[in-house]
């Protein structure tokens, strides 16, 4: 008997194709949530009167270094025995695989590497405060992008409820790549919420420290709902995604207590 709350999901990832070239939702996904980004850093720059940005060039910094970074991590931390077997395959970005860990770390970088140029004056933290809604939205688009290409994918359930992805198997699974998707927008709102009631601009890293400790928060918690990832993951009582969630969690508490101790330390000036 079949269930009312199982839904077969058997998307085609290619959106269309023009002759040779093929255009995949994944990359239009990836597109979008470049574009969003440009958009929202430049209005809130913008608001802060951050005028000297060239952001369109500064966008393809982080762009490049967010996709080259995430790849090596996959392939390092996720499936390193096949990879450092076939190292000529970690070219192969077409066939999938990034690790949003390392494309957290290829964006900081990025955006250190662009600001020299791009954003003088401005200091690194007030660009990364800058980015962080936005990062926060482009995440969300990107999970997205997972569900529509079948990866990432959830436990299975108890059967009678989940989403079966077709071209995977036939197990109704958890769709926690929508979690995680509606988790960012979450995130995102919260992070608005902070910009406008709090002026967090002001306090260079409290926006930054937020996004990495709830992102990375919310991470080590769906990662219990999803399938493992690494083919050293299986039995593991912790997975690699959330070993390496740790850092980040750390550091953005870390910059939420330098900005709480700053700020006391002005009001005592006062």
């Amino acid at each position: 008997m079949h269930s009312p709350w199982i839904i077969h999901w058997s998307f085609d990832p290619i959106a269309f194709q023009f002759g040779v070239l093929t255009f995949r939702w994944y990359g239009l996904c990836w597109l979008v949530a470049f574009l969003q980004a440009e958009y929202l850093t430049r209005r809130v720059l913008a608001h802060t009167g951050q005028r000297n940005v060239d952001v369109s060039a500064l966008a393809v910094t982080p762009l490049v270094g967010t996709n080259t970074v995430a790849r090596l991590a996959h392939c390092l931390f996720y499936e390193p025995a096949y990879y450092l077997s076939h190292p000529l395959k970690i070219l192969a970005i077409w066939e999938g695989g990034l690790a949003s860990h390392g494309g957290v770390v290829g964006f900081i970088v990025a955006i250190a590497w662009g600001a020299r140029r791009y954003a003088k004056g401005v200091s690194l933290l007030a660009l990364l405060d800058a980015v962080s809604l936005p990062a926060a939205l482009g995440g969300a688009i990107v999970r997205v992008a997972n569900f529509l290409n079948s990866e990432i994918l959830g436990v299975p359930t108890s059967g009678s409820w989940g989403v079966i992805f077709d071209r995977v198997d036939q197990q109704p699974r958890i769709p926690v790549q929508l979690f995680e998707a509606v988790s960012y927008v979450l995130i995102a709102v919260f992070l608005f919420w902070q910009y406008k009631r709090r002026d967090a601009l002001d306090q260079p890293g409290r926006l930054t420290g937020w996004f990495l400790a709830l992102v990375f928060g919310v991470r080590t918690i769906l990662e219990s709902w999803k399938a493992p990832q690494a083919a050293y993951d299986a039995g593991e009582l912790v997975s690699v995604g959330q070993w390496l969630s740790v850092p980040f969690i750390l550091v953005g508490v870390l910059l939420m207590w330098r900005c709480t101790k700053t700020n006391e330390g002005r009001i005592g000036e006062r």
